[in-house]
């Protein structure tokens, strides 16, 4: 069988999306772990915790590292102009004050322009901003920015709900708790009516964190 090219009208837009990695070195970073957990008073010189400042290093190296992907479109030949909702997205991050975890879910809208979206990619680009330090209410503004800038839609809506470590575990130790935050762009921030739909199938149940 022979490779055949792919007619011009019907090349699927690509755009390769890969995050200046970080210069990530293995050997220094396990030092420091080392070191760290030595400082407050704990050995690393059993069996069972002899490795754990190079699997420290590995662990921090993987969350702090998105994964390129291939943001893809594709016409909107219907000119469908209704809501895309993408619910329940899970997303991890970390807080860039304390370096713990924060995890939940992202809910990611958009009203479709010329072009629609290969919906694994909305999945892809929320981890694109999650995959470094980060505060909550950046992180929701970056998501919409950037479909908002790429995607060229009417309107983008994104939605966080997340709890946090650094509340949970520590402080006030406030376990179970949750923050939600918002952006909306275009006609999803302009329209009480779009804002209205938007909103009430991202907050209301089935599918967020709410019981």
């Amino acid at each position: 069988m022979t490779a055949q090219a792919v007619p011009a009208r019907f090349t699927v837009p690509r755009l390769r999306v890969a995050d200046d990695p970080p210069a990530v070195d293995h050997r220094a970073a396990t030092k420091a772990a080392e070191e760290f957990l030595t400082a407050l008073g704990i050995s690393t010189d059993t069996e069972a915790m002899s490795e754990t400042p190079a699997r420290m290093a590995r662990a921090y190296g993987e969350m702090l590292t998105p994964r390129p992907f291939d943001f893809t479109t594709f016409p909107n030949d219907e000119a469908y102009d209704e809501l895309v909702l993408a619910r329940a997205i899970p997303v991890q991050s970390l807080c860039e004050h304390h370096l713990l975890p924060f995890a939940g879910v992202a809910h990611v809208g958009y009203l479709p322009g010329e072009r629609i979206l290969g919906l694994s990619k909305v999945a892809r680009v929320v981890e694109l901003f999650a995959r470094r330090p980060q505060v909550q209410e950046r992180l929701t503004k970056q998501v919409a920015d950037w479909l908002h800038a790429h995607l060229q839609p009417s309107g983008v809506g994104v939605v966080i709900e997340a709890e946090h470590m650094c509340i949970s575990l520590r402080g006030v130790r406030a376990a179970g708790g949750s923050t939600v935050t918002s952006t909306l762009l275009g006609t999803l921030r302009e329209d009480p009516r779009s804002r209205a739909e938007f909103l009430a199938l991202t907050l209301g149940p089935p599918g967020g964190m709410r019981s």
